[in-house]
């Protein structure tokens, strides 16, 4: 076996892992009962991305026509709490704060009535919130990226993925690793801080970025 037949098995298998732990992302956050919000709370480390994850994905969601709330949790960095203004007002969003060192449930429960006040949506309570536990992960981080999947899997539901930092390039390889062991989808990758550069996860492109384009 040559080299070139290797690399064909190894794309091979690498897609179909990967397409076995992902489902779609085109309708995310898109396909929710009309009417009623639809909850995403993100987590990760402090540097991983979480705040400009948050403003572009709210810079798409506004631009599909979808109102967006957010809440800011992180109640203990001021700085934090002042970028993400900056990247709810740059998407159009509308954002919930309370004072430094508030309790972070109370964020959220207020970003929620204030959203389903607004929707008139069964009063205070969101059944089924949060609809989806957002990871965000530095992919540039390698291993370290896998531990910190690790950890935050054991201490809540994760539901989906976000990897970035890759910068257009393969950095994200990890992805494999946490895809064989955790079968978390990856919804997005940011590529770079434009509030347009988040992409929705493609596996094949993935490939492609991980061993290059196949020749023909």
């Amino acid at each position: 076996m040559n080299a070139s037949e290797l690399q064909s098995i190894l794309r091979g298998e690498i897609a179909t892992l990967m397409e076995d732990a992902h489902g779609s992302s085109e309708n995310f956050g898109l396909d929710a009962t009309e009417g009623q919000p639809y909850v995403v709370m993100v987590v990760g480390v402090n540097g991983a991305g979480k705040t400009t994850t948050i403003g572009k994905l709210a810079a798409q969601l506004g631009k599909a026509g979808r109102k967006v709330w957010i809440g800011a949790a992180d109640t203990f960095r001021a700085a934090a709490i002042d970028q993400l203004q900056v990247w709810a007002d740059r998407a159009g969003a509308t954002m919930i704060r309370q004072q430094m060192g508030s309790d972070p449930a109370s964020v959220a429960f207020d970003t929620l009535t204030s959203a389903t006040k607004i929707r008139n949506v069964m009063g205070k309570v969101i059944p089924g919130a949060p609809h989806e536990v957002m990871l965000v992960l530095d992919g540039s981080t390698g291993q370290n990226a896998f531990e910190q999947a690790k950890q935050f899997t054991q201490a809540t539901q994760v539901t989906s993925l976000t990897i970035t930092k890759l910068d257009g390039t393969a950095k994200g390889g990890v992805v494999i690793g946490i895809s064989d062991q955790f079968r978390i989808p990856v919804r997005y990758i940011g590529i770079g801080e434009g509030i347009d550069q988040l992409r929705i996860f493609d596996r094949k492109e993935f490939v492609n970025a991980l061993f290059g384009h196949e020749k023909n």
